[in-house]
This record gives C-alpha cells, sequence and structure tokens, in this order.
C-alpha cells in the first residue's frame, strides 16, 4: 500500500515535471520474475524506471540511508522502503555480495522485478564501466530468472553527484529484449560463466546506452580520478606555500 501511495506521488511528480520517455516496455513481462539490468548515472535512477513501470521494482541500497539516526533518518528510511529498496550492509565486500544476492532471490522467488546496477556504483563521468559478476550473474544463474538491459539515458546532467536540486529537463529509459542464460544453470560459481554473463549484459546496456564503455570497473576509475585531482592540486600549489611572493 505504502508502495502504491510513494508511487502516485513521487512517479507522478517526476513523470509531471520530467516528462521522462520510455522505449522498450513492451519488453517488461505483465508477470513473473525479472532482473532489470541497468547502467547507473544518478541517484535518481531508482526512482526514474520505477516511477515508468506499472510493477512494482524492487533494488538494493546501501544500508546507510536506513540507519542514520535522528528525525530526517527516520524520514529516508521510510522514504526508500516507501519505493521498494531493500538495505544491504557494504562494509565488508563479500558479505554484501552474499546479501545482495540473497536479497535479490527473495524478490524473486515472490514473482516480482529485481533492479541491479552490474557496475555496482554510479559511473563518475557518463561512460559506462566493466560489470562485475558476483552479484547479476549469480542471481541470474541461481533464479533463472531472464535478465532485462536497461539503459537510463541523461540522468547524470540531471542531478550530478554531490547536486541536490534537480535540473528539470528529459531523460529517458531504453528497455531491451530479455536475456535468456537457462544455458549456463547450475554454474553460477564458475567464475568463468559468471564473466561471460556479465558482459553479455553489459555489452547490450552499451548498445542501448550508447555510452563509451571502458574495461573496467567504475570504483577503480573513481580512485584513479580522486588521485588525478589531487595531483593537479598539489601542481597548481605555490611553491612557496602560504605568504610567498
Amino acid at each position: 500500500m505504502f508502495y502504491g501511495m510513494m508511487k502516485l506521488s513521487v512517479g507522478g511528480g517526476l513523470r509531471l515535471a520530467f516528462r521522462p520517455w520510455v522505449e522498450g516496455l513492451e519488453n517488461i513481462p505483465k508477470e513473473g520474475p525479472a532482473i532489470l539490468a541497468s547502467n547507473h548515472l544518478s541517484f535518481s535512477d531508482s526512482f526514474f524506471l520505477p516511477a515508468m513501470l506499472d510493477r512494482k521494482v524492487t533494488f538494493i541500497a546501501k544500508a546507510e540511508y536506513f540507519t542514520s539516526p535522528g528525525v530526517k533518518g527516520k524520514l529516508t528510511a521510510a522514504f526508500f522502503k516507501g519505493v521498494g529498496q531493500l538495505p544491504v550492509d557494504r562494509s565488508g565486500a563479500r558479505g554484501a555480495g552474499e546479501a545482495a544476492i540473497r536479497s535479490g532471490l527473495e524478490v524473486l522467488e515472490r514473482g516480482e522485478l529485481f533492479g541491479i546496477y552490474p557496475e555496482g556504483t554510479r559511473s563518475p563521468d557518463g561512460r559506462l564501466y566493466r560489470g562485475k559478476p558476483g552479484g547479476l550473474a549469480r542471481v541470474a544463474l541461481a533464479s533463472g530468472a531472464p535478465v532485462i538491459p536497461v539503459a537510463m539515458i541523461d540522468t547524470e546532467k540531471i542531478q550530478p553527484p554531490g547536486k541536490i536540486v534537480p535540473k528539470l529537463m528529459r531523460p529517458g529509459i531504453r528497455i531491451g529484449k530479455p536475456l535468456d542464460f537457462s544455458r549456463y544453470h547450475g554454474m553460477e560459481n564458475d567464475r568463468f560463466i559468471l564473466r561471460s554473463v556479465t558482459d553479455e549484459v553489459m555489452y547490450e546496456i552499451m548498445k542501448l546506452s550508447g555510452q563509451e564503455y571502458v574495461d573496467i570497473y567504475a570504483t577503480a576509475a573513481k580512485r584513479q580520478i580522486a588521485e588525478a585531482k589531487k595531483k593537479a592540486e598539489a601542481a597548481e600549489d605555490p611553491a612557496g606555500g602560504p605568504g610567498s611572493e
């Protein structure tokens, strides 16, 4: 009931204010489990996609959104629960991965839609990065559910990382045809199969989004960008420091 209320209020507001366009809605099954594997450009991706679908979509979100103290923290937790997001503790990489897999399988066992970002984090520069095989592929092979590639378009221009107030413009969503990986059933512990499945999904997302593909993880790219920024700031700093002529 709360999800329906949030979808009507938040989703209706997003549709009215931003008028997102959608291609490929016919590829979303009317019923039954399916995995929506999307690129990740903005915090708002998890709101625009569910707002445009008739069915409920459940994403996973970092546990901090659900455990922050105070009135603001409680309101934030209620909001994320209301829009269908599940908390996952990311403090330990392996533990977080296992928790995400369990959460995804539970959603799919209920015959619902499970949303996941194979890149694992938002793109730092609008390009598409290598997908992490531990989550998407394992959930797909263990559940047998079809994987539907999704491309979010221009959402990073609406709300770039660190920006609170969004810019009013039309984002887009392209939904591809379902991918069937039943040929790999029972092979979810084979790392080569996991890599193959993930790469196939990322290739479809790349075709839908038109993004430049970068064959490294987004987390590594973020570290490189941060290091380059530090070096640039150090180079610009006067040799004599404050007070030098």
